[in-house]
């Protein structure tokens, strides 16, 4: 079984990531846009940039529903 904190950890990240969704999403296309000034765009890099490490989505672990386990997950069922 997990330890508590880490399962913890990872809902409030998923609750973090949830948060600044279209935040990110849109500064991200502003960033990819064409027709963006380099300046704007380096800003947008730097709101990106000072947004949390922890709402970024890479930053997820795919844990067990009911040990927390985050090794021998199964996505189909959620378990490990």
């Amino acid at each position: 079984m997990a330890k508590r904190a880490m399962v913890n950890r990872e809902i409030r990240r998923a609750r973090m990531v949830q948060r600044y969704s279209n935040k990110r999403n849109a500064l991200k296309a502003l960033i990819k846009s064409v027709d963006v000034t380099t300046e704007q765009r380096q800003e947008a890099v730097n709101k990106l940039q000072m947004l949390p490490r922890d709402s970024s989505a890479s930053r997820l672990r795919n844990r067990c529903r009911i040990t927390g386990r985050p090794k021998g997950y199964y996505r189909k069922f959620g378990l490990g």
